[in-house]
């Protein structure tokens, strides 16, 4: 219960701000020329890169230190300010050195005059990284759901509004850098009012901090590599514009990150706790019933992208992009895995040596194979081998979580009711795609239809298996038992 409230609210609040922030591509996909756009999704591309690779896990290891060691808390925060503030400094060094070579690779002249700005912005957010995740990890989960969904309304009125009255990518950049300007205020105020003479760098502390975070720092840093390359390669391939089309296939769909999020940092802190206290059963029970809330969500919505993918596309992109909607369905598909949380539980375990083989093994995949995967499937190939890439590594993660909670292989997931999830996320598609196409409907009413029928036919199945499912005897682990649909 504990855990449904509070991923509720941050849920809640990411939502607010995930439907102001989708409307950024949106808006500039209509403002700017398709190789205009390519040149924002490939500088965008380039700071989701290095957004990942510099935080060197000094922010998200919070969530490991401070449940555990509340009383260094002002200290830890002042460490991981400091280090990515440092970080940040040596990205804008480097993409100011590397501007022109950076452009040449990518075959896109544009890319030379804007990476400096990108860089700044890149810094500034770095700082503000820790913001919403100190509140997570002191429980204050209205207070950060509310810090999300300002963060978010705002970060788009900054992107959108240069966009709508100058036409430029460079005014986007310098709304951009004021926006993450005010984030680093606003997260040095709130640190210092809280711990005053606690928020400070200490040398200590912050070797502690280093030594968990350096491996996760690598781990993260490989798979942020690899969920990237395939598009790198694509951008090296092919000229802006192509790359446009094929960043729009790969629309990153913000309601699953935040539902993910979410919901794991909370059963992050939680699992901690279990595990200082030695209740592991409690945690394999934890991990278990949140696989199946996250399953419970994305199944359907994968299942449904796929059933309206080129109503979505053309309605959010207009039909200039409509070349997208196969890769966008093949994309769809990289949400199933999510649901497993792997990486969250190998990090409360402290894991990150073994989260770094796994994303060595992910890249090697890719970067080996994603050539062959081009050559026989065209373009997609690049998210075909993606996604088989990560399927793999999620299936060693399950076996080595599975071996630290000393769970027997039928007791790792809760395999019955998945099974029914999906069952049920399936069959509801049949009828959304007959209804869709049976109505000749402009694409935006069309998508709409195709969603409301799901969702109807997908409650009504999963309430029936979970009427079933209650009647049925089922052990406590391996099947813990199921929330009333309402919770949910």
């Amino acid at each position: 219960m504990s855990l449904s409230r509070s991923a509720f609210v941050l849920v809640a609040g990411r939502t607010a701000g995930f439907v102001a922030s989708f409307a950024i591509p949106v808006v500039l996909a209509r403002v700017f020329a398709p190789a205009e756009f390519g040149t924002y999704k490939q500088l965008f591309l380039i700071y989701t890169t290095l957004f990942g690779l510099m935080q060197i896990g000094m922010a998200e290891s919070l969530y490991y230190f401070m449940p555990r060691q509340s009383e260094d808390a002002g200290r830890q925060i002042a460490n991981a300010i400091v280090t990515l503030a440092l970080a940040g400094g040596g990205c804008v060094a480097v993409l100011w050195i590397a501007r022109r070579a950076v452009a040449g690779w990518m075959s896109n002249p544009q890319l030379e005059a804007t990476l400096t700005p990108l860089a700044v912005f890149l810094a500034l957010m770095l700082v503000s990284a820790v913001l919403e995740i100190v509140m997570v990890a002191r429980k204050r989960h209205v207070q950060a759901a509310l810090t999300y969904a300002a963060s978010d309304v705002a970060r788009t009125a900054v992107f959108v509004v240069p966009a709508l009255l100058w036409g430029s990518l460079h005014a986007v950049l310098v709304g951009a850098i004021a926006f993450a300007a005010a984030r680093v205020v606003m997260t040095v105020i709130a640190a210092w009012r809280e711990f005053r003479g606690e928020f400070r760098v200490d040398r200590g502390v912050w070797t502690t901090q280093l030594a968990y975070a350096l491996p996760f720092a690598l781990a993260v840093g490989i798979e942020v590599i690899q969920v990237n390359y395939h598009q790198y390669v694509v951008a090296a391939r092919f000229d802006a514009a192509t790359f446009a089309v094929y960043a729009v296939g790969c629309l990153q769909i913000p309601l699953v990150d935040l539902i993910m999020t979410s919901t794991t940092n909370v059963m992050m802190v939680k699992m901690a706790e279990d595990m200082r206290d030695g209740r592991t059963e409690d945690a394999l029970a934890l991990w278990h019933d949140t696989i199946c809330r996250l399953a419970f969500l994305m199944f359907p919505l994968a299942a449904l992208l796929l059933v309206a993918a080129h109503d979505i596309i053309v309605t959010l992109f207009t039909a200039r992009y409509a070349a997208s909607v196969p890769i966008f369905m093949l994309w769809s598909l990289t949400i199933l895995p999510a649901a497993f949380a792997v990486d969250a539980v190998l990090r409360v375990y402290a894991q990150t040596r073994f989260l770094l083989v796994m994303n060595l093994v992910r890249l090697g995949l890719v970067a080996g194979f994603i050539g062959v995967f081009m050559s026989a499937f065209g373009i997609g190939g690049a998210v075909l081998v993606t996604l088989a890439a990560t399927v793999l590594v999620k299936v060693m993660g399950v076996l080595r979580i599975g071996r630290l909670m000393h769970a027997r292989l039928l007791d790792m997931l809760p395999w019955q009711r998945l099974t029914g999830i999906a069952l049920a996320a399936a069959l509801a598609a049949a009828p959304a795609y007959f209804v869709r196409h049976a109505a000749a409907l402009p694409p935006l009413f069309g998508a709409a239809l195709a969603s409301a029928t799901y969702g109807a036919v997908y409650l009504l199945l999963y309430y029936g298996y979970a009427r079933w499912e209650q009647a049925a005897p089922i052990p406590r682990v391996a099947n813990a038992p199921m929330r009333q649909l309402g919770e949910i």
